[in-house]
């Protein structure tokens, strides 16, 4: 899962990506975290950031 690198790229806060996407914030910091969440998440966050499910959800460096 690749949203901490494009929240950075982007220069999104969490609490911003938050707001854009509906999601919690303990849940994004779960997801940094962990590295993986619910496809009906990833949908709400590829749209706010504006990239492909393929990109958002790549595995991590």
């Amino acid at each position: 899962m690749q949203l901490k690198k494009i929240r950075s790229e982007k220069g999104l806060s969490i609490a911003k990506v938050s707001e854009i996407s509906g999601v919690p914030i303990r849940t994004l910091e779960d997801i940094e975290r962990r590295g993986d969440c619910r496809v009906s998440t990833a949908l709400k966050l590829a749209t706010a950031l504006n990239v492909s499910m393929d990109e958002l959800c790549k595995p991590g460096d």
